[in-house]
């Protein structure tokens, strides 16, 4: 088992998350400029038929793990796996069904100095510092994120039909992240409860921040393919590899 030291403190792998709350919205965007946007990390994206790539954006509440609590905004692209042979429509599209493609964290925006600082040391997470205004209880979620002032995006997910919980709902995948040159690879594995998902449901307002830009580029105003919410999320995060 291997500890790392974030400021000052221990944190021993794999790093637990026992109660998190998550509301998303998937987007499918144009594949070319999907690639263009995360070339810097050297990973592909699974091109989906027309020409698509898959975007979401997601709230998570952390409310009990190995960090501690905070906020988190994330967005991020569904891309070939770094082992995979070369790229076929059908193979990246079998790759999305069987669960062996895995996720590129594009942003990661959380609202704490802890989860900062291991996020990025331990991961390679681009984490950083924002400001939320997160709904995760009512019936239709919410989430406004600010960075100096400017408006990110701003986020309400409607409620959608009960999914499966249980074994069925659990999941593990590869993510990847990138920062300072290095892009690392991390086993997670996700437990949820508590699921609804449904197709649109989302209504989505982007702000004058760069990273807003950037999002618009992609045309995510327009109608979400699908968005969900999680009321209880466990995950556990195993320790980073250089690809």
């Amino acid at each position: 088992m291997s500890t790392h030291t974030v400021l000052g403190r221990e944190v021993r792998m794999p790093v637990r998350i026992r109660l998190a709350h998550a509301f998303m919205a998937t987007y499918l965007v144009p594949a070319e400029r999907a690639q263009r946007l995360i070339d810097y990390s050297g990973l592909g994206i699974l091109r989906l038929p027309g020409g698509r790539a898959m975007c979401t954006l997601v709230f998570v509440d952390y409310v009990d793990g190995d960090l501690g609590p905070y906020n988190e905004f994330g967005v991020s692209f569904m891309v070939r796996h770094h082992t995979a042979g070369a790229p076929s429509g059908i193979g990246d599209l079998r790759a999305l069904v069987t669960g062996q493609a895995g996720v590129f964290i594009h942003k990661l925006p959380v609202d704490g100095e802890f989860t900062l600082a291991a996020g990025r040391g331990i991961w390679g997470f681009p984490k950083e510092l924002a400001e939320f205004v997160v709904d995760h209880d009512g019936r239709t979620r919410s989430g406004a994120l600010h960075q100096d002032g400017q408006l990110i995006a701003d986020l309400t997910v409607r409620p959608g039909f009960a999914t499966p919980n249980g074994r069925a709902a659990a999941s593990s995948f590869d993510a990847y992240s990138h920062i300072d040159g290095v892009t690392r690879c991390t086993r997670w594995e996700m437990r949820p409860s508590g699921m609804r998902a449904r197709f649109g449901g989302a209504e989505l307002t982007l702000g004058d921040h760069a990273i807003a830009a950037e999002l618009r580029s992609l045309g995510l105003q327009r109608r979400a393919s699908m968005s969900s919410s999680v009321s209880r999320l466990a995950m556990t995060f195993e320790d980073a590899i250089s690809i």
